[in-house]
């Protein structure tokens, strides 16, 4: 079959697939489902670990092909389409977790963190990514088979590329190995062993409020060298302009205002550090840039939408007439009535989640829910089609998410707003018309290079369909657990005092629970968003001293898990509703998108690194330089996806996101209160808790060099080791980037 005369990319009239259609080969076995579903569990975990913390994902399709390859060997002959099928099913988590992470975080920055729990979070998700694999099916032979010459589908032509090449799959995988060995022990030393410090640091007193920072994980250098040197330099330079020129610049003419605080700050401007003035100020205008940018980006892609929306109407209206039916094996898709009444079955369930296990404080009417179903099926179906199309256009890197996301949001929260609708609980309806909406065009746009790989490879469409219901299944557990393990590993609870009236709480702040106990002591818990007096946050009072006593840092949100998206959605939301955004600062955001994109620049990159900490961007830089580094050196472009560095970019990020989520489960398992939040027999068969410092080895041997969490940043000694750690690393990547395949 290798020997075959085939090319992925034959002109329509000379192309034919590389398993013909009257060959049948196994496909949908039981080892190449549960493989993919595995792999589901981890790159779907990883996406969610790796996208809050740097808020961009990349594409798990090529990597799960690669291992894929070499695992199957191991257990006997294996096929192409058996490979396809566990790719197929795999990248489902990579992609709902893009979706899942975008929206649903922003729950907790509308005030509703103590819903954020697995069971809330589960069954959202598994509904949108439902919703998204259906949805995709009429559109298929549209999008696939009849446009193949036209829409290009990078990725998925990429990964029939690897897939028919598999008898290379050992020197493949071998790369992605390497990066993942090499990745894991760098991430273990630094985050659990706490050899040296994650964020190098310094912050010169000849330039008031600027910090030069980098957070020197191994997620961030392979994802940096994948995007490549010109994506990479656009997002850092969003970052250079924020926290180089607008930081110092705010401290510069702040010191006008001696003590007196500035909206959206409740901090004194001479007062307040360089991570003050970015929550305080950056963030808002970088919120601006983004929305901006999303929807300059929509709009630049119009053409399309309005092409893919008649061109995806039209072969609906083909299959529901019986013109499309076909017994080929290559053309056989799930039956458009399945479609429809999923499709039907799907939305009820959404309705009945929504009217009858509403999220505590945000019940709403059942006729309002019944309008949020039907906004779902209708915005859904519109993006599933432009995500099919602009992924085939232009890449699933390309797919504009949020800004669709962006356009759900504000179509529906306008619609609020003219009806009255401006309370809190409308928020949350409107982020779960939103959040089903960006689940579904997140998995559609990723589905359609799935099912292109198929496609030309010669799979059976209707068992990759089957597939990624599957991986959207099962993905949904490992995302909805991490996203939880998360908001709970990377919590603190920080010493705060504010005083407040809690009869009379300023405007923006609300009691979100009556009792919250702390340490064995009973609190009220408060939440803030948008309020002139209190920071936004979540905060603990104590009815004894009539003050707030300490303030509850949720991990998502926190420096080291942004989820960039989701707070740029509960803004959107919330400034609509409730009209408090700082809009001079919004307005100053899409100001400077409006230049960047007059300067002849896509604006998108840019405004995200705006709103990104610069330690995110100038890691991922890091990155991108020495892409450039190994393209100037071996005097090629180093584009593919199944390059030796970007394989070993693929394992850098795996470890990253691996090891990452261990560190935070051993820290978990440090916490004094573990016994009271796990069945005893964990508790009694791990010897739970464990010793605070059982893995802190710098801390231990080598105190001067290693992290010190009291310290306001790294001394220079500390930040100087971080750095020779992280170039070492990264000459890993070049070395191996530049090292053939065999």
């Amino acid at each position: 079959m290798s020997e075959r005369p085939w090319s992925s990319t034959a002109p329509p009239g000379e192309f034919r697939t590389y398993i013909s259609a009257e060959e049948n080969i196994k496909e949908f076995t039981l080892r190449a489902v549960i493989l993919g579903a595995l792999f589901g569990l981890l790159f779907g975990a990883v996406t969610v670990y790796v996208g809050l913390r740097a808020g961009l994902t990349v594409s798990a399709s090529i990597p799960i092909s690669v291992l894929s390859i070499s695992i199957l060997r191991a257990f006997g002959r294996s096929t192409i389409l058996e490979n396809n099928i566990v790719q197929t099913t795999g990248s489902a988590g990579e992609s709902l977790a893009a979706g899942v992470m975008f929206t649903l975080p922003a729950l907790i920055f509308l005030g509703f963190g103590s819903d954020f729990t697995f069971w809330r979070i589960f069954p959202l998700a598994l509904l949108g990514g439902w919703l998204g694999v259906l949805f995709m099916v009429p559109i298929r032979r549209q999008l696939i088979v009849k446009e193949h010459g036209n829409l290009v589908f990078p990725e998925g032509t990429a990964c029939a590329d690897v897939l028919v090449a598999g008898e290379r799959g050992g020197s493949f995988a071998g790369r992605v190995f390497w990066g993942l060995g090499l990745g894991g022990v760098y991430t273990f030393l630094m985050k659990t062993a706490l050899a040296w410090t994650e964020q190098p640091e310094g912050r010169p007193s000849w330039f008031p409020g600027a910090s030069f920072r980098a957070n020197i994980t191994s997620e961030y250098l392979g994802v940096g060298y994948i995007i490549g040197p010109r994506v990479s330099g656009i997002l850092f330079a969003g970052g250079i302009i924020s926290w180089l020129v607008m930081m110092p610049a705010i401290r510069f003419y702040g010191q006008l205002a001696d003590n007196t605080p500035i909206y959206p700050s409740t901090i004194p401007i001479p007062l307040m550090s360089p991570d003050d003035i970015w929550r305080s100020y950056i963030r808002p205008m970088g919120a601006g840039a983004v929305a901006a940018a999303g929807l300059i980006t929509l709009l630049r892609t119009l053409p399309t939408i309005i092409s893919a929306l008649r061109a995806g109407l039209k072969d609906v209206r083909a299959e529901g007439a019986g013109q499309s039916t076909s017994s080929s094996r290559i053309d056989r898709d799930i039956p458009m009535r399945t479609v429809v009444i999923g499709s039907i079955v799907i939305v009820a369930m959404l309705w009945v989640l929504l009217t009858f296990f509403p999220i505590q404080g945000a019940q709403t009417q059942w006729y309002q829910n019944l309008f949020a179903a039907v906004f779902v099926v209708v915005f859904g179906f519109l993006f599933v089609t432009v995500a099919g199309r602009i992924s085939g256009l232009l890449g699933n890197s390309s797919n504009p998410i949020s800004g669709m996301s962006i356009a759900t949001l504000m179509a529906t929260c306008a619609i609020f707003f003219l009806a009255g609708w401006t309370a809190p609980k409308y928020a949350v309806l409107a982020l779960m018309i939103g959040g089903a909406v960006c689940i579904a065009a997140a998995i559609a746009g990723a589905t359609s290079q799935d099912l292109k790989t198929g496609y030309l490879v010669g799979s059976t469409p209707f068992w990759q369909q089957m597939g990624l219901l599957v991986g959207v299944t099962v993905s949904t557990v490992a995302i909805a657990f991490t996203l939880k393990l998360m908001n709970t590993g990377l919590e603190k609870y920080v010493p705060t005092q504010i005083a407040v009236n809690i009869q009379s709480l300023p405007t923006g702040a609300s009691v979100e629970k009556d009792t919250f106990t702390y340490h064995g002591k009973n609190y009220v818990l408060i939440n803030a968003l948008g309020s002139h007096e209190i920071p936004d946050g979540k905060y603990l009072y104590d009815r004894d001293t009539q003050r707030i006593e300490i303030q509850w840092a949720q991990g998502i949100g926190s420096d080291k898990a942004p989820a960039p998206q989701a707070r740029l959605m509960a803004t959107v939301i919330s400034g609509i509703l409730n009209q408090r955004l700082p809009w001079r600062l919004v307005l100053m955001g899409v100001a400077l998108v409006i230049a960047v994109e007059i300067l002849g620049v896509r604006s998108l990159a840019f405004a995200t690194g705006s709103y990104l900490s610069i330690a995110t961007t100038g890691a991922m830089f890091a990155g991108g330089l020495v892409r450039a580094l190994v393209e100037a050196t071996t005097k090629k472009k180093d584009e593919s996806e199944a390059s030796p560095g970007a394989l070993y970019s693929s394992g850098l990020i795996a470890a990253g996101g691996v090891f990452g989520l261990l560190g935070i489960i051993i820290t978990l398992f440090q916490d004094p209160e573990i016994s009271n939040r796990v069945p005893h027999w964990l508790t009694q068969t791990l010897h739970l808790p464990w010793p605070e410092k059982l893995f802190s080895l710098g801390p231990k041997f080598w105190p001067l060099l290693a992290p010190n969490d009291k310290l306001p940043m790294p001394t220079s000694a500390q930040s100087l080791l971080g750095v020779l750690m992280f170039a070492l690393l990264s000459a890993s990547l070049f070395y191996f980037a530049r090292k053939k395949l065999d």
